[in-house]
């Protein structure tokens, strides 16, 4: 078993910062790729920015200069700092985690975060 468990959603005003933590815990070998996607009402879940056990990032454009992802992959935990956020950020945002669970066997699992909310005021 493996859980996915974020905090640091919220609401707050256009320009504001927020920061998002996520911890994976259980069964993990190792993380391939680890961060954050948002659903907004609506629409579809889209990547918000995601980083490779070894370090690569991708940045959604609609982020890139306003969100850092750090990763730490020995606590399994990533962290999204939002600055200068705009009403269209407001979205649940969900941890993401594609893993491997023990050495030696190669299929990689997708796992996913409840979702926290963000909402951002005009």
């Amino acid at each position: 078993q493996v859980q996915l468990v974020e905090s640091g959603g919220g609401l707050v005003e256009a320009g504001e910062s927020l920061r998002l933590s996520c911890v994976a815990s259980g069964s993990i070998f190792r993380i391939n790729v680890m961060g954050w996607y948002r659903q907004a009402p609506g629409k579809q879940r889209e990547l918000v920015a995601t980083e490779t056990s070894d370090g690569n990032q991708n940045y959604a454009d609609a982020v890139k200069g306003r969100f850092i992802l750090s990763r730490d992959n020995a606590k399994n935990t990533v962290l999204l700092e939002m600055n200068s956020l705009k009403p269209g950020d407001t979205a649940v945002y969900y941890c993401n985690a594609d893993l491997t669970t023990r050495p030696g066997f190669n299929s990689v699992f997708r796992y996913w975060g409840q979702g926290t909310q963000v909402t951002v005021s005009s």
